[in-house]
Protein backbone atom coordinates (compact mmCIF):
# COMPACT_ATOMS: atom_id res chain seq x y z
CA UNK A 1 0.00 0.00 0.00
CA UNK A 2 0.93 3.47 -1.04
CA UNK A 3 0.51 6.94 0.26
CA UNK A 4 -0.06 9.77 -2.06
CA UNK A 5 1.30 13.45 -0.59
CA UNK A 6 0.87 16.90 -2.29
CA UNK A 7 2.69 19.52 -1.14
CA UNK A 8 1.62 23.18 -1.60
CA UNK A 9 0.41 23.03 -4.98
CA UNK A 10 -1.13 25.75 -7.05
CA UNK A 11 -2.81 25.82 -10.45
CA UNK A 12 -4.01 28.57 -12.48
CA UNK A 13 -5.53 29.38 -15.75
CA UNK A 14 -4.95 33.05 -16.70
CA UNK A 15 -6.36 35.21 -14.12
CA UNK A 16 -8.38 32.44 -12.65
CA UNK A 17 -6.63 30.22 -9.34
CA UNK A 18 -8.23 26.78 -9.67
CA UNK A 19 -6.06 25.94 -6.66
CA UNK A 20 -4.63 27.87 -3.76
CA UNK A 21 -1.51 26.29 -2.34
CA UNK A 22 -3.67 22.66 -1.28
CA UNK A 23 -1.45 20.43 0.91
CA UNK A 24 -3.01 17.04 1.74
CA UNK A 25 -2.29 13.67 2.58
CA UNK A 26 -3.78 10.53 0.99
CA UNK A 27 -3.10 7.48 3.85
CA UNK A 28 -1.62 4.16 2.64
CA UNK A 29 -4.66 1.97 1.95
CA UNK A 30 -7.39 4.71 2.45
CA UNK A 31 -10.42 5.84 0.82
CA UNK A 32 -10.52 9.92 0.61
CA UNK A 33 -13.33 11.74 -1.53
CA UNK A 34 -13.01 14.77 -2.83
CA UNK A 35 -16.41 16.63 -2.67
CA UNK A 36 -17.06 20.21 -3.98
CA UNK A 37 -19.45 21.99 -6.16
CA UNK A 38 -18.32 22.41 -9.56
CA UNK A 39 -15.20 24.71 -10.38
CA UNK A 40 -13.81 24.30 -6.54
CA UNK A 41 -10.73 22.39 -7.78
CA UNK A 42 -11.66 18.79 -7.07
CA UNK A 43 -11.01 17.31 -10.73
CA UNK A 44 -7.77 19.32 -11.33
CA UNK A 45 -6.20 18.19 -8.03
CA UNK A 46 -6.92 14.43 -9.13
CA UNK A 47 -5.76 14.70 -12.63
CA UNK A 48 -2.55 17.05 -10.85
CA UNK A 49 -2.10 13.65 -8.89
CA UNK A 50 -2.48 11.80 -11.82
CA UNK A 51 -0.14 13.29 -14.02
CA UNK A 52 -2.04 14.82 -16.78
CA UNK A 53 -1.94 18.46 -15.29
CA UNK A 54 1.39 19.84 -14.38
CA UNK A 55 0.93 22.23 -11.32
CA UNK A 56 2.23 25.76 -11.49
CA UNK A 57 4.32 25.08 -8.12
CA UNK A 58 4.45 22.50 -5.21
CA UNK A 59 5.28 18.73 -5.89
CA UNK A 60 3.54 15.17 -5.59
CA UNK A 61 5.01 12.37 -4.08
CA UNK A 62 3.79 8.75 -4.27
CA UNK A 63 5.38 6.47 -2.00
CA UNK A 64 7.70 9.08 -1.11
CA UNK A 65 8.91 9.44 -4.58
CA UNK A 66 8.80 12.90 -6.52
CA UNK A 67 6.71 12.07 -9.07
CA UNK A 68 5.97 15.88 -9.85
CA UNK A 69 7.91 16.03 -13.14
CA UNK A 70 6.96 11.95 -13.99
CA UNK A 71 4.84 11.41 -16.86
CA UNK A 72 1.28 9.76 -16.55
CA UNK A 73 2.12 6.52 -17.96
CA UNK A 74 5.23 6.07 -15.73
CA UNK A 75 3.61 7.22 -12.29
CA UNK A 76 1.98 3.34 -12.04
CA UNK A 77 -1.97 4.69 -11.26
CA UNK A 78 -5.07 3.38 -12.12
CA UNK A 79 -7.90 5.76 -13.06
CA UNK A 80 -11.54 5.30 -14.16
CA UNK A 81 -13.26 8.16 -15.31
CA UNK A 82 -17.42 9.16 -15.84
CA UNK A 83 -17.74 7.68 -19.36
CA UNK A 84 -16.19 4.13 -18.51
CA UNK A 85 -13.84 4.93 -21.76
CA UNK A 86 -14.17 1.18 -22.31
CA UNK A 87 -12.66 0.03 -26.30
CA UNK A 88 -16.37 -0.87 -27.78
CA UNK A 89 -14.45 -3.10 -30.50
CA UNK A 90 -12.68 -5.40 -27.76
CA UNK A 91 -14.36 -7.97 -25.77
CA UNK A 92 -14.51 -7.85 -21.61
CA UNK A 93 -11.03 -9.42 -21.38
CA UNK A 94 -9.07 -7.53 -23.90
CA UNK A 95 -10.49 -4.38 -22.77
CA UNK A 96 -8.89 -5.02 -19.08
CA UNK A 97 -5.54 -6.74 -20.58
CA UNK A 98 -5.12 -3.67 -22.82
CA UNK A 99 -2.98 -1.80 -19.74
CA UNK A 100 -1.26 -5.15 -19.34
CA UNK A 101 -0.12 -5.56 -23.00
CA UNK A 102 1.27 -1.87 -22.78
CA UNK A 103 3.22 -3.11 -20.21
CA UNK A 104 5.14 -6.03 -21.98
CA UNK A 105 2.87 -8.30 -19.69
CA UNK A 106 1.24 -11.20 -22.51
CA UNK A 107 -0.29 -14.75 -23.10
CA UNK A 108 -0.48 -17.07 -20.12
CA UNK A 109 0.38 -14.22 -17.50
CA UNK A 110 -1.84 -11.57 -18.57
CA UNK A 111 -5.14 -14.23 -18.51
CA UNK A 112 -4.48 -15.19 -15.04
CA UNK A 113 -4.44 -11.38 -14.43
CA UNK A 114 -7.44 -10.87 -16.12
CA UNK A 115 -9.21 -13.82 -14.78
CA UNK A 116 -8.05 -12.81 -11.25
CA UNK A 117 -9.31 -8.82 -10.88
CA UNK A 118 -13.24 -10.21 -13.45
CA UNK A 119 -13.15 -12.35 -9.97
CA UNK A 120 -12.40 -9.23 -7.81
CA UNK A 121 -15.67 -7.57 -9.51
CA UNK A 122 -17.77 -10.34 -10.03
CA UNK A 123 -17.70 -10.53 -13.25
CA UNK A 124 -15.73 -13.87 -14.12
CA UNK A 125 -17.77 -14.86 -17.34
CA UNK A 126 -17.93 -12.02 -19.23
CA UNK A 127 -14.40 -12.14 -20.24
CA UNK A 128 -15.99 -12.96 -24.23
CA UNK A 129 -18.51 -9.77 -24.20
CA UNK A 130 -18.70 -6.64 -25.80
CA UNK A 131 -18.76 -3.59 -24.04
CA UNK A 132 -22.59 -3.23 -25.80
CA UNK A 133 -23.58 -6.16 -24.09
CA UNK A 134 -23.26 -5.47 -20.77
CA UNK A 135 -25.40 -2.54 -18.66
CA UNK A 136 -24.09 0.30 -16.91
CA UNK A 137 -23.03 -1.06 -13.88
CA UNK A 138 -21.07 -3.65 -15.53
CA UNK A 139 -19.72 -1.43 -17.50
CA UNK A 140 -18.37 0.40 -14.71
CA UNK A 141 -17.19 -2.93 -13.17
CA UNK A 142 -15.12 -3.44 -16.37
CA UNK A 143 -13.47 -0.21 -16.12
CA UNK A 144 -12.45 -0.53 -12.74
CA UNK A 145 -10.53 -4.02 -13.34
CA UNK A 146 -9.34 -2.83 -16.20
CA UNK A 147 -7.50 0.31 -13.69
CA UNK A 148 -6.61 -2.81 -10.82
CA UNK A 149 -5.20 -5.48 -13.13
CA UNK A 150 -2.04 -3.52 -14.28
CA UNK A 151 -1.55 -3.53 -10.17
CA UNK A 152 -1.31 0.22 -9.34
CA UNK A 153 0.11 1.97 -6.48
CA UNK A 154 -2.66 4.44 -6.59
CA UNK A 155 -6.19 4.36 -7.90
CA UNK A 156 -8.08 7.40 -9.05
CA UNK A 157 -11.76 7.73 -10.01
CA UNK A 158 -13.28 10.61 -11.23
CA UNK A 159 -17.33 10.52 -10.68
CA UNK A 160 -17.03 7.11 -11.72
CA UNK A 161 -21.02 6.15 -10.41
CA UNK A 162 -22.99 9.95 -11.78
CA UNK A 163 -23.83 8.21 -15.29
CA UNK A 164 -25.93 5.93 -13.26
CA UNK A 165 -29.58 5.83 -11.98
CA UNK A 166 -29.89 6.07 -8.40
CA UNK A 167 -30.81 1.91 -7.41
CA UNK A 168 -27.63 1.23 -9.73
CA UNK A 169 -25.33 3.97 -8.31
CA UNK A 170 -26.28 2.55 -5.01
CA UNK A 171 -25.63 -1.01 -5.80
CA UNK A 172 -22.17 0.05 -7.06
CA UNK A 173 -21.22 1.91 -4.12
CA UNK A 174 -21.26 -1.52 -2.30
CA UNK A 175 -19.15 -3.01 -4.84
CA UNK A 176 -16.55 -0.25 -5.31
CA UNK A 177 -15.93 -0.15 -1.28
CA UNK A 178 -15.57 -4.03 -1.32
CA UNK A 179 -13.39 -3.79 -4.23
CA UNK A 180 -11.23 -1.22 -2.36
CA UNK A 181 -11.15 -2.51 0.66
CA UNK A 182 -10.38 -6.33 -0.99
CA UNK A 183 -7.68 -4.82 -3.02
CA UNK A 184 -6.35 -2.33 -0.16
CA UNK A 185 -5.43 0.29 -2.79
CA UNK A 186 -5.00 3.75 -1.85
CA UNK A 187 -8.34 5.49 -3.50
CA UNK A 188 -8.93 9.02 -3.90
CA UNK A 189 -12.83 9.37 -5.37
CA UNK A 190 -13.78 12.81 -6.82
CA UNK A 191 -17.74 13.33 -6.03
CA UNK A 192 -20.12 16.02 -6.32
CA UNK A 193 -22.62 13.42 -3.95
CA UNK A 194 -22.72 14.18 -0.39
CA UNK A 195 -24.05 10.76 -0.35
CA UNK A 196 -21.19 8.82 -1.80
CA UNK A 197 -18.53 10.98 0.37
CA UNK A 198 -20.35 9.77 3.29
CA UNK A 199 -20.95 6.13 2.40
CA UNK A 200 -17.71 5.47 1.01
CA UNK A 201 -15.14 7.52 2.88
CA UNK A 202 -12.25 7.04 5.58
CA UNK A 203 -12.09 10.47 4.73
CA UNK A 204 -13.38 13.38 2.96
CA UNK A 205 -12.13 16.93 2.13
CA UNK A 206 -14.53 19.65 1.46
CA UNK A 207 -12.84 21.70 -1.65
CA UNK A 208 -14.51 25.83 -1.98
CA UNK A 209 -12.71 28.09 -4.78
CA UNK A 210 -9.47 25.73 -4.61
CA UNK A 211 -8.96 25.18 -1.10
CA UNK A 212 -9.91 22.71 1.12
CA UNK A 213 -11.64 23.72 4.07
CA UNK A 214 -12.22 21.01 5.87
CA UNK A 215 -11.16 16.73 6.06
CA UNK A 216 -11.33 14.43 8.27
CA UNK A 217 -13.79 11.80 9.10
CA UNK A 218 -17.28 11.51 7.56
CA UNK A 219 -19.32 11.82 10.80
CA UNK A 220 -16.30 14.14 12.22
CA UNK A 221 -17.08 16.94 9.12
CA UNK A 222 -20.57 16.06 9.52
CA UNK A 223 -20.95 16.51 12.65
CA UNK A 224 -18.51 19.43 13.76
CA UNK A 225 -18.38 21.56 10.03
CA UNK A 226 -15.81 24.38 10.90
CA UNK A 227 -17.39 26.89 7.79
CA UNK A 228 -20.91 28.03 6.94
CA UNK A 229 -19.77 26.42 3.51
CA UNK A 230 -18.66 23.17 5.03
CA UNK A 231 -22.12 22.52 7.02
CA UNK A 232 -24.56 23.71 4.29
CA UNK A 233 -22.42 21.61 1.34
CA UNK A 234 -22.62 18.05 3.57
CA UNK A 235 -26.22 18.22 4.21
CA UNK A 236 -28.90 20.43 5.27
CA UNK A 237 -28.71 22.45 7.84
CA UNK A 238 -30.19 26.11 9.84
CA UNK A 239 -27.99 28.40 10.77
CA UNK A 240 -28.75 31.26 13.47
CA UNK A 241 -27.13 34.31 13.67
CA UNK A 242 -26.32 36.49 17.05
CA UNK A 243 -23.79 37.24 19.95
CA UNK A 244 -21.78 34.92 21.59
CA UNK A 245 -22.12 34.98 25.73
CA UNK A 246 -20.16 32.79 27.81
CA UNK A 247 -22.14 29.79 27.38
CA UNK A 248 -23.60 30.34 24.06
CA UNK A 249 -25.54 32.79 21.67
CA UNK A 250 -28.02 35.50 21.95
CA UNK A 251 -30.04 36.23 18.90
CA UNK A 252 -31.00 39.37 17.65
CA UNK A 253 -34.57 38.97 19.13
CA UNK A 254 -32.86 38.55 22.67
CA UNK A 255 -33.60 34.64 22.85
CA UNK A 256 -30.42 32.80 24.22
CA UNK A 257 -29.53 29.67 23.33
CA UNK A 258 -26.44 27.04 24.75
CA UNK A 259 -23.85 26.15 22.15
CA UNK A 260 -20.91 23.49 22.09
CA UNK A 261 -17.76 24.89 22.78
CA UNK A 262 -15.18 26.40 22.51
CA UNK A 263 -16.53 29.78 22.39
CA UNK A 264 -15.44 33.01 21.42
CA UNK A 265 -15.64 36.17 23.58
CA UNK A 266 -18.32 37.45 24.83
CA UNK A 267 -20.08 39.88 22.11
CA UNK A 268 -18.42 38.53 19.42
CA UNK A 269 -20.68 38.08 16.40
CA UNK A 270 -20.97 34.35 15.43
CA UNK A 271 -23.05 31.72 13.33
CA UNK A 272 -24.65 28.48 15.08
CA UNK A 273 -25.47 25.85 12.63
CA UNK A 274 -28.13 22.89 13.94
CA UNK A 275 -28.62 19.69 11.83
CA UNK A 276 -32.70 19.39 10.42
CA UNK A 277 -32.18 15.81 12.03
CA UNK A 278 -31.24 16.99 15.69
CA UNK A 279 -34.21 18.94 16.12
CA UNK A 280 -37.62 17.48 18.11
CA UNK A 281 -40.90 18.84 17.53
CA UNK A 282 -42.75 18.60 20.94
CA UNK A 283 -45.89 19.77 22.26
CA UNK A 284 -46.49 23.77 22.66
CA UNK A 285 -45.68 24.73 25.73
CA UNK A 286 -43.14 21.68 26.27
CA UNK A 287 -40.36 22.64 28.36
CA UNK A 288 -37.34 19.60 27.70
CA UNK A 289 -34.60 19.69 30.75
CA UNK A 290 -31.61 20.61 29.36
CA UNK A 291 -32.59 21.25 25.87
CA UNK A 292 -32.63 24.47 23.35
CA UNK A 293 -35.86 24.99 22.40
CA UNK A 294 -38.22 27.67 20.66
CA UNK A 295 -42.04 28.00 20.16
CA UNK A 296 -42.50 27.42 16.88
CA UNK A 297 -45.75 27.07 14.19
CA UNK A 298 -45.86 24.31 11.41
CA UNK A 299 -45.52 26.42 8.26
CA UNK A 300 -45.04 22.72 5.60
CA UNK A 301 -45.07 19.34 5.84
CA UNK A 302 -43.93 17.31 3.12
CA UNK A 303 -44.61 13.11 3.33
CA UNK A 304 -42.25 10.91 1.80
CA UNK A 305 -43.86 7.30 3.18
CA UNK A 306 -40.83 6.28 5.55
CA UNK A 307 -39.95 10.01 6.65
CA UNK A 308 -40.99 13.57 7.09
CA UNK A 309 -39.73 17.13 6.05
CA UNK A 310 -41.30 20.05 8.05
CA UNK A 311 -40.92 23.98 7.79
CA UNK A 312 -41.65 25.41 10.92
CA UNK A 313 -41.29 29.36 12.02
CA UNK A 314 -40.21 30.28 15.40
CA UNK A 315 -37.27 32.87 16.13
CA UNK A 316 -38.23 35.09 13.52
CA UNK A 317 -36.97 32.69 10.83
CA UNK A 318 -37.83 29.43 8.81
CA UNK A 319 -36.74 25.86 10.55
CA UNK A 320 -36.19 22.77 8.56
CA UNK A 321 -36.73 19.70 10.64
CA UNK A 322 -36.22 16.48 9.12
CA UNK A 323 -38.36 13.48 11.33
CA UNK A 324 -39.26 9.54 11.11
CA UNK A 325 -42.75 9.17 10.02
CA UNK A 326 -43.67 7.45 13.89
CA UNK A 327 -47.10 9.04 14.91
CA UNK A 328 -50.40 8.01 13.19
CA UNK A 329 -51.11 11.92 12.79
CA UNK A 330 -48.31 14.23 11.90
CA UNK A 331 -48.16 18.01 12.58
CA UNK A 332 -50.13 19.86 10.21
CA UNK A 333 -49.29 23.22 8.92
CA UNK A 334 -50.64 26.01 11.43
CA UNK A 335 -50.17 23.72 14.10
CA UNK A 336 -48.45 25.42 17.37
CA UNK A 337 -45.21 23.38 18.93
CA UNK A 338 -42.04 23.57 20.58
CA UNK A 339 -39.11 22.91 19.29
CA UNK A 340 -36.15 21.39 20.97
CA UNK A 341 -32.28 20.23 20.45
CA UNK A 342 -29.48 19.53 22.41
CA UNK A 343 -26.43 22.33 22.65
CA UNK A 344 -24.32 19.56 21.78
CA UNK A 345 -26.39 19.71 18.08
CA UNK A 346 -25.77 23.40 18.00
CA UNK A 347 -22.20 24.21 16.54
CA UNK A 348 -20.68 27.33 15.86
CA UNK A 349 -19.73 27.49 12.34
CA UNK A 350 -16.70 30.67 10.53
CA UNK A 351 -19.40 32.56 8.62
CA UNK A 352 -17.62 34.90 6.00
CA UNK A 353 -20.85 35.73 4.56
Amino acid sequence: MTAVDVEAVAKSYGATNVLEDISVHFAAGSFTSLLGPSGSGKTTLLRIVAGFVAPDRGRVTIGGLDVTDVPVWARNIGMVFQSYALFPHMTVADNVAFGLGRRGIKGEEARREVARVLELVRLPEFGRRMPKQLSGGQQQRVALARAIAIRPSVLLLDEPLSALDRRLRQEMQVELLRIQRESGLTTIFVTHDQEEALTLSDRLAILDRGRIVQIGAPAEVYENPKTRFAAEFLGDTNFLRGTATATGITLGGGESLACRGPLPAPGTPVTAAVRPEKILIEAAGATPEGQNRAAATIATVVYAGSALTYTAEALGQTFKIFAQNRDARPHSPGAEVTLSWSPEHTVLVEDRG
